[in-house]
Order: structure tokens, then sequence, then C-alpha cells
């Protein structure tokens, strides 16, 4: 037990043992209500690295002595998962905590599904991918589905001040003095991660001469040292990317230009460039738009500017797009209105074009009435002469509602309401 790493030996042994995730294990909550009625349901928790997913599983099963296995959808063979059902027959219930799950192949999958389906055992899956994304939906609709979330430092400092005093598997039984800056480095530099803290701690009482009184001094200088300023992660083909780049447009459409660049640190961070560079231009013709008509222009050239310059210069020119495009005024008119239109044709709603629209560039196209009362624009003095362009089902039908958010639209806005 001794030689197995911290973060392992202080794995929750009770549902009142797990560090956070109090929307779910608290009184009241899905999982703490499951523990109470002794009812333990087949489930898959899912959430980023280290928040301890398979710790809680084990706590579980342990809150309820419910005997469990550990297993792996990766390393793990069918052949495994045959002998662990034959041990649920023998106990008569038992826990299966399959980590990877959304690994688990068919025919494992098909192995498994009847015995979870009749109760013999809970499976309880973990993963850090987004199950809506990655489960097979046979497994998804028999299981229960929990999030969990990223550790606040709050959260971290707990575990990590129990696992410095913990005689029985934490680090109780050595001499430390852990100062309130280690501690705190410990907590914020782990980014929720506690496995990250819990091995940063383990590194620094185990690395550290004792002092002349024998004990270990643990300073902040340590706890960086140890932690190596746990450099931020980021999976760019992992769930948690598309929920930076998602939060990253809805800040730029809600004006808020400090949480848009904080996102843009995050994907700066990551590296990518090509997923920044789409966003950009995008919220640019999407949620600028006609408000500011140069918007577009200018985010497409903050972007080619950036591709030419490399990071880490390209930072530059794609601070100056967002903050212009967050401070611009916004408006979506011109594309929902094409939304609409495009609507109408895919449901079938189109007509015939008017006959004074067709093509009349060929012998016999006046035979057929095709261009014959077609009135040319710029033999009129306005540039303008009232006629119909829609098919006569639609001719009424009006797409563009114009925002008022900038002058420039407010200019179009006129001339439209005039025209019409």
């Amino acid at each position: 037990m001794v030689n197995n790493p911290l973060a392992y030996r202080m794995r929750p042994a009770h549902i009142n043992d797990i560090i956070g995730q109090h929307h779910l294990v608290n009184e009241g909550k899905m999982i703490r209500r499951m523990i109470e009625a002794n009812r333990l349901s087949s489930m898959i928790l899912f959430g980023p690295p280290g928040t301890g997913k398979t710790s809680m599983a084990i706590a579980l099963a342990k809150s309820l002595n419910i005997k469990y296995k550990l297993l792996n959808a990766v390393v793990d063979k069918k052949k495994d998962m045959e002998i662990v059902v034959e041990e649920a027959k023998m106990f008569g219930q038992l826990v299966v905590v399959l980590d990877e799950v959304h690994r688990l192949d068919k025919a494992k999958q098909d192995f498994l599904l009847p015995h979870v389906e009749s109760n013999l055992i809970t499976l309880i899956g973990c993963t850090t991918s987004n199950p809506f994304h990655s489960i097979n939906p046979a497994i998804r609709s028999r299981v229960h589905l929990f999030e969990l979330e990223r550790l606040q430092p709050s959260d971290v400092k707990v575990a990590i001040e129990r696992a410095a005093m913990d005689k029985e598997n934490g680090l109780g039984n050595i001499l430390l003095n852990i100062t309130a800056n280690a501690y705190s480095h410990f907590a914020h530099a782990a980014n929720g991660d506690l496995r990250a803290a819990l091995n940063g701690l383990e590194l620094a009482a185990y690395s550290t001469p004792k002092d002349e009184q024998g004990i270990i001094q643990i300073t902040l200088e340590v706890a960086e040292a140890c932690m190596q300023k746990k450099s931020f992660s980021h999976d760019k083909n992992g769930d948690a990317h598309y929920d930076v780049l998602s939060a990253f447009q809805k800040s730029i459409r809600g004006s808020d230009v400090n949480a848009a660049l904080h996102y843009l640190s995050r994907l700066i961070e990551a590296g990518d460039l090509e997923s920044i560079a789409r966003r950009l231009v995008v919220c640019a013709y999407e949620d600028i738009g006609i408000a500011n008509p140069q918007a577009g222009p200018r985010a497409l050239a903050a972007v080619e500017a950036a591709e030419r310059l490399g990071f880490p210069e390209a930072r530059i020119p794609l601070s100056v797009a967002i903050v212009e495009l967050c401070l611009s005024p916004k408006s979506n008119s011109a594309y929902t209105a094409l939304d609409q239109a495009l609507s109408d044709i895919r449901q079938g709603d189109f007509g015939d074009i008017p006959a004074h629209l067709k093509d009349a560039h060929y012998q016999g196209a006046k035979q057929l009435g095709r261009g014959v009362d077609y009135q040319y624009p710029h033999q009129f003095e306005s540039g303008w002469v009232k006629q119909q362009y829609l098919p006569d089902n639609l001719k009424n039908k009006k797409y563009y509602q114009p925002k008022e958010t900038s002058k420039v639209e407010r200019a179009f806005k006129q001339i439209y309401d005039n025209l019409n």
C-alpha cells in the first residue's frame, strides 16, 4: 500500500469523504439519494481529468459494502469481463468500475449490456469525454449520466491538507511544515486536477531534505518546483476544446472584451490558430454583420497577418481584431434573412420566376414572353423602378428585418423603408 502513489492511497472510502462535487453528493442530491436508498444504479461519470471519477465510483461501492472490480475498456479483454460476470453470479451483485468507457468496443459492449440490464452488474463508467459525443446510445439509454465539475482551489486545498495530516494513508507520519503560500500554490497550480496536486505534494515531501531539526520545510519555492507551475492543458480534439470555442464566440457576441481575451488566451496556449481564425471570421459576419461592414474584411486581414507571423507575434493582430469585434455594434439581420429564405426553399415554397426576369438572350425568347416587360433600373433617374422580383406566391414576403444597432444599419433601414 505504501508504494502506491499518494493520490491512490487517498482515494475516498465513503461518499462522505468525496472532495467537491457538491451538486451530486450533498444532502438531497441524486447520488446521495441513491446511497441513502441503498439502490446504486448503473451510471456514467464524466468530467475533466483529476476530478475523482474513478475514486467516486469506488467510494460509492464501498459506501454500500458492495464488492467491486476495476476494469479498463482499452486494456481489459472480453475474457476479463466474462470472469467478472461469473463473480457477479457468485456474489449476487457486483459493481464494475470501467475506466475509459467511451473506448468500449462492440464485442465487449454486446457481452456486458444484458448483464447491466438485468442488474447482475452495476456498471459505473468513467470518462473524460462527453458521453453524448462518445458513448454508444445503447449504453447511454441504460445508465444515468453525471457530470463531475473541475475542482475549485478551495476543494483541492482541503484534500492536500487532509493528505498531509493522514497518518494511515497520507503523509502524516513525516515531519512536514508546509507554508500557507505553498498550500495555496498546490491548490491553484493544479488547475482543478486533484491528482496533480497530490503528486506535487508527494514529490515535495520525498525530495526535500530535512532541516537541522529533522523537519521537511515545504515552502512556496519548493511547491513551485514540484508543481512546475502546472501548464495549462487543452486537448484540441477533446470536448473541452469545443466548450472554449463556444464561450469564445459567445463572449464576442456578448461584447465582453475581457472574457473574449481570456478564451482567446486559452486557444493561443493550445496553439490552435486555425480554430481562432475560423471563429474570428465567422463572428465578424455572423454577429457584427452589416452593423459594421468593415469588421469582416479587417478580421480576415488580422487572420492573414497572424498566419504569416505565427506565434507568439500572431497574438498581436488577433488581439486587435478581438477588441474591435467585441466593441462593434451587433446585427445578425442579414444572415437570419437568408436563413428564412432558405427555409422557404427547403419547404418547397419558391414558385415560378416572373416572366419579365427570365433570360431573354436567345432567339425566340420574346415569343415566349421572356423579359418583355422588364424595366432596366439604370434608365431611370433615381436608379430604381418599382417592379416585381419575387415569384407571385412570395411577392409580399419580407425576409430582411433591419436592426437599429448602428448608424450604418439605420441608414440601410431608411433606404429599405423608402423602397418599400
